[in-house]
């Protein structure tokens, strides 16, 4: 018991005791701690002075600021006191520096006064634009000393056989050199900058900061059209060169079988919809890297099966095994539903069900007008200006569209009239007819999985006789069910839903199939839909499995 007041007596006593800090501890305390030094002096003379102004050791207390008039004391920096005669003492600096790596400048924040900043700099004459700083630099690079010829692995570095010391910077420049010497700049790389650079000088002269001197050797030292209209460059039949980047619906995956897939008919919104058996389409900015999900929509009351864009990319329609249709805008977000069922009388008219399905449709070029599929060999024209989808005509055909003998009508629309007709070539049950956006080619796909090429001309040539298929191409075993061609007619992608990877690219010039994709083990499935993007930089392909495999083909996406 006597012990216990002793341990907290002298405790107590430590606690009060405080040893007073000298000069050097007080400058530690200043380092590590950030209290300020306040070095004792005797009297009240006392100043707190930062650490390099204590460093400096030639301050005199209370009298430093004693001989200074006041315009020496205050001065206002407002960034406009820019000349050459200020930037005289920097130039020389610069001109006697070892190497211009060696100036580094500082990193200036964005803040509101850069738009006064460019104003202002815009009188003064401009010095070529450096690299951006690095974020840290170590400031003793400068005083190492690096020897060449000591070490073997360092041999190669030297620019002559006499070369032996070099500073740190120097030594940075060499390796980074070498580095350029064995792993050159990629070609993917350096279109990318080229595109940059272009882009950044297309920016400038848009907003006036480029002379017409500076814009008029550019073009004319250029064969590319001013209209950026660029001619593509042909594909060699030999190798595809195709890239599998994320699924396109990674962010949101369909629950059910997608039935659609389709990209945006503008080059500049990379917008790709889904359509799937759970009865949603889903909107996806596609980048090749995260594809975002951009929206939702879901339609209880149909059954998706097809949805396609509007030719002018304002509105997407969405068709199914119903009666009616529904369609989206895509600038305002709202949805409207067809009235009165399918275009009003069609299905009042005590038609029974004939033609009950909007399933297989498609717009023409202008999206004018939309043409519908129906039952027992009717094709419905609806005229889609008036914006009521009223129907304007109807062509019927003796068999019910292609069927097991094979025949296709050729139409004149205007004048609702069959101008043509002929057998496809082999006679082997028609399913499926494909065109290109170029007029070049027409195909015909057939339940055995043969696909008949056609002169698109001869095809339609209303005095010419039966038009000879360019080549049948047979390497799919069972029903064609996709047939789409690419953006310039190079490409053509076949497949078919009835069994697992049955997909092949045809080179369109050649007419040969690609014999290095697909693979084995790329991972198709079953696939139900494939579309190309506006300039055929991506592939989109759906399957049954809900996914929507991205595919980059590397001949377009380096144009």
């Amino acid at each position: 018991m006597v012990k216990n007041p002793r341990k907290r007596q002298k405790t107590g006593k430590i606690q009060h005791e405080q040893v007073p800090l000298d000069d050097e501890e007080r400058r530690l305390e200043n380092l590590l701690f950030g209290v300020p030094y306040a070095p004792e002096k005797a009297g009240k003379e006392i100043m707190v002075v930062s650490d390099e102004e204590a460093e400096d050791g030639q301050l005199e207390v209370g009298r430093e600021f004693e001989n200074l008039l006041d315009s020496d004391l205050f001065f206002v920096d407002d960034n406009a006191g820019l000349s050459e005669h200020s930037q005289a003492p920097q130039d020389n600096v610069q001109s006697g520096a070892e190497d211009d790596e060696e100036l580094i400048t500082p990193e200036v924040p964005e803040s509101d006064e850069d738009e006064e900043i460019s104003i202002i700099r815009e009188d003064i004459p401009q010095q070529p634009k450096k690299s951006k700083a690095p974020a840290w630099t170590d400031p003793d690079d400068v005083n190492v000393q690096v020897s060449l010829a000591s070490n073997n692995r360092l041999r190669k570095l030297r620019d002559a056989p006499s070369d032996d010391t070099v500073g740190g910077r120097e030594y940075e420049r060499r390796l980074r050199r070498q580095f350029e010497h064995i792993n050159p700049t990629p070609d993917w790389a350096s279109i990318a900058r080229k595109k940059s650079e272009r882009a950044k000088r297309r920016r400038s002269s848009a907003s006036g900061s480029e002379s017409e001197e500076d814009v008029v050797p550019e073009l004319l030292a250029s064969t590319a059209g001013i209209l950026g209209t660029t001619k593509s460059r042909p594909i060699l039949p030999s190798t595809l060169s195709i890239e599998r980047l994320r699924d396109a619906n990674q962010a949101a995956p369909a629950d059910g079988e997608i039935k659609t897939v389709a990209f945006h008919p503008s080059p500049h919104i990379p917008i790709l919809l889904t359509a799937s058996a759970d009865r949603r389409l889903r909107l996806f900015q596609v980048n090749g890297l995260t594809n975002p999900h951009a929206q939702t929509l879901h339609v209880p009351s149909l059954p998706i099966t097809n949805a396609v864009f509007h030719p002018s990319g304002t509105s997407i329609l969405m068709t199914g095994p119903r009666p009616f249709y529904y369609t989206y805008d895509l600038q305002s977000g709202a949805s409207h539903r067809s009235p009165r069922g399918l275009w009003g009388t069609t299905f009042s008219s005590g038609r029974g069900d004939q033609g009950a399905s909007m399933e297989i449709s498609s717009f023409n070029p202008t999206g004018e007008i939309l043409a519908v599929a129906g039952r027992r060999g009717q094709v419905h024209l609806v005229d889609w200006r008036s914006g009521a989808a009223q129907v304007v005509g109807e062509l019927k055909a003796n068999a019910n569209g292609l069927t097991e003998d094979s025949q296709v009508y050729v139409w004149n629309i205007g004048q609702r009239k069959c101008v043509k007709r002929w057998q496809d070539e082999g006679g082997f049950g028609s399913r499926i007819l494909g065109g290109d956006g170029q007029g070049k080619y027409l195909t015909v796909g057939s339940n055995t999985g043969l696909v008949n090429v056609y002169n698109a001309e001869s095809t339609i040539d209303v005095e010419g006789g039966k038009p000879k298929t360019l080549k049948t191409i047979g390497n799919l075993t069972t029903s064609i069910s996709t047939l789409r061609f690419n953006h310039d007619s190079q490409l053509l992608a076949i497949a078919s839903n009835d069994k697992k990877d049955q997909m092949r690219m045809v080179h369109c010039p050649s007419l040969t199939v690609f014999g290095n994709w697909p693979t084995s083990s790329t991972p198709l499935g079953h696939v139900t839909s494939v579309d190309f993007s506006r300039e055929s930089e991506y592939l989109a392909i759906g399957n049954t499995r809900g996914r929507v495999l991205l595919y980059q083909l590397r001949h377009f996406s380096q144009q």
